[in-house]
């Protein structure tokens, strides 16, 4: 029989640091949904194969769904929201909504999340390697035309940002 037990853990979060009381059981996507409140991670899948639930942990991409939360304990998690917010949207968040690459918007915080780390190593990438970088988050409203176009613009919009 599994026992669950309650943890004292400390996290980073978006250049923030909280100490929480966890079930040892506890994913990085329910702390951060239910004991943080952060709403851009989605749950999917559960599995990490659809990329609802995507952060980034000391930067690179990570599914949230699937990380037990005791194992990222100091370590500099950020989510949707650490990025930018609607008075200061990061230039991802900004292209998605000039583009209006968004439907029921439940993939969004992975394809932003995935976007922002394939234009920090590749700024200005072709059709075929956006498709390939976002190949592992699903959208099931089929925006994908909109969502290349997206990707473009903040291509653009970062490209300008750069002194």
């Amino acid at each position: 029989m599994l026992t669950m037990r309650s943890v004292d853990v400390k996290l980073k979060v978006n250049q923030q640091t909280v100490d929480l009381t966890l079930s040892s059981a506890a994913t990085l996507l329910h702390v951060l949904r239910n004991d943080l409140g952060l709403n851009a991670p989605k749950y999917g899948c559960g599995l990490g194969e659809c990329g609802a639930c995507t952060v980034w942990i000391d930067g690179t991409p990570a599914r949230a769904c699937v990380i037990p939360a005791l194992e990222i304990s100091d370590r500099d998690i950020t989510t949707l929201e650490g990025l930018g917010n609607a008075q200061q949207p990061h230039p991802v968040q900004q292209a998605f909504i000039d583009t209006q690459a968004a439907q029921c918007g439940y993939c969004l915080n992975g394809m932003l999340m995935m976007t922002v780390a394939l234009l920090n190593k590749n700024p200005q990438p072709t059709d075929e390697e956006i498709l390939r970088a976002l190949s592992a988050n699903l959208c099931r409203c089929g925006t994908h035309v909109e969502i290349i176009a997206a990707v473009h613009r903040a291509a653009e919009l970062m490209k300008a940002q750069t002194p």
